[in-house]
């Protein structure tokens, strides 16, 4: 309630459905003693002005104003209030003479209904104007002074047109809602908070407490006075507190807490996501650097120092995206891509005099514009060259990367052979495949396409993402 306004538009739609409701009902079964009930067309009137009256609310206020907010075309919104208007009147002022309410074509009571929706309007404007924020630091004022509002106008209007509906029922309806809102405060905070504790004996002690303040009162004194219509009150006050007020209450603060306990599990659950993520992305680093150090040490030993010094230079740059741009959630492409040929450049050091070896790498950075999570091409080029390599057998290494307008593709082909019987740490595996899965699960649910086969002799990937 203080972090953004309720939803009025929907609280006087249905208030004030709910008064003419009431209005309608009482009409149609009342068959007598109303002031007005002389002419024949008396039973009539009472039903169908209330109708005209509530059919005149929802075109304005479900209708009309709505439009006029959206388009801000003054001229259709004139207009149709005009034509309006006028039918209305025409129809109340037919309905209002033939029963007998007034004697002449002027009708001032319907011009009293519109006066008082439009002060409602204005009022409400006025409101807007004074604490809504940043006037005022939330919403709480002005969303107890606007539900006021309405509770005032309603009960303003049935006081005013008391001749569609019996007076009692006015102060009836006019005590209903305070008396709810009391009862429903009443019932969070002293029976239904109890029964949460477990405290079931204390919550019935308070409900008993509630029916002694609220009907027991009316159905004493009607005992006592000996008054036929407090005793039924009384009772029908009981019934209905017992009956509709405190089941209805109770459902809706079960609603409540389930919503926020649904909030909070969906929370935790987008919580953890994020933390596997973050773990996930923490085992690429150290797997990565290790394999690229052994590359530079074993072409340290063998190459001259030109081609060290390159691959060193070429390492500074993977550490520089490993330390910054791996802990982002998206990167430009084209720093995936270059990230994926300095990898592969400094596995070229290591493995390009092998002459069982064959590599084919195809990079077509043609339309590779957009953005990507880090570390998702790397690990299926790193598993060819873990698995694809026997300094003994015929090896051979296809990677073709693509790019198509709004995806990317990568294709890996690497030859398979017997497990080694002894590795070197060069072998360790940089990433798990089954890590990549759940990285695309978190990050790209139903926007990525994965296919992996394998046969005894050969490794083939498939995988295509849509990035932004």
């Amino acid at each position: 309630m203080k972090n953004k306004p309720l939803a009025f538009s929907e609280i006087e739609w249905w208030a004030v459905t709910f008064v003419f409701l009431i209005l309608v009902l009482f009409n149609l079964l009342s068959t007598g003693n109303m002031q007005y009930q002389v002419a024949p067309g008396g039973y009539f009137a009472r039903f169908f002005i209330p109708l005209i009256l509530f059919f005149v609310f929802y075109l304005m206020h479900r209708v009309l104003i709505p439009r006029y907010l959206r388009t801000k075309k003054e001229r259709p919104f004139i207009g149709y209030s005009l034509l309006t208007l006028c039918l209305s009147y025409v129809l109340v002022t037919l309905f209002s003479m033939g029963a007998g309410i007034t004697q002449t074509p002027f009708t001032p009571y319907f011009f009293t209904a519109m006066a008082l929706y439009g002060g409602y309007l204005v009022w409400v404007l006025l409101l807007k104007e004074v604490f809504l924020p940043p006037k005022m630091n939330d919403y709480l004022t002005y969303n107890l002074l606007r539900l006021s509002s309405i509770f005032f106008f309603v009960v303003l209007f049935l006081f005013k047109f008391d001749f569609l509906v019996s007076r009692d029922i006015s102060v009836i309806l006019a005590l209903f809602l305070p008396a709810s809102i009391l009862v429903v405060l009443y019932n969070f905070f002293l029976i239904y908070r109890m029964r949460l504790q477990g405290k079931h004996r204390a919550a019935l002690w308070f409900n008993i407490l509630l029916m002694l303040i609220f009907p027991g009162f009316m159905l004493f004194a009607g005992l006592m006075g000996r008054e036929a219509v407090l005793v039924f009150l009384g009772l029908g006050t009981g019934l209905v507190i017992q009956l509709v007020v405190l089941p209805l209450s109770d459902l809706a603060f079960e609603k409540y807490f389930g919503m926020k306990g649904k909030i909070a599990t969906l929370s935790h659950q987008v919580d953890r996501g994020s933390a596997d993520l973050r773990f996930l992305k923490s085992q690429i680093n150290p797997h990565f650097l290790f394999n690229a150090l052994n590359t530079l040490y074993g072409a340290a030993l063998m190459e001259n120092a030109e081609k060290t010094s390159d691959g060193i230079q070429k390492l500074g740059d993977m550490m520089r995206f490993m330390l910054h741009e791996n802990q982002l959630d998206k990167i430009p492409l084209r720093r995936e891509i270059e990230y994926l040929r300095n990898y592969l450049d400094l596995q070229m050091l290591r493995f390009k005099k092998e002459d069982n070896l064959e590599i084919s790498i195809k990079l077509n950075e043609e339309h590779c514009e957009g953005t990507i999570a880090p570390m998702l091409l790397i690990p299926f080029v790193e598993n060819a060259f873990k698995h694809g390599i026997s300094t003994k057998n015929k090896s051979w290494i296809k990677i073709n990367l693509r790019c198509l307008a709004g995806s990317v593709h990568l294709d890996v082909v690497n030859s398979l052979h017997p497990p080694k019987a002894l590795k070197d740490p060069s072998d360790e595996s940089g990433i798990g495949l089954d890590n990549v899965r759940k990285r695309l699960q978190v990050l790209y649910p139903d926007r990525h396409d994965l296919a992996i086969v394998a046969n005894d002799t050969e490794h083939f990937v498939h995988f295509s993402v849509q990035i932004d």
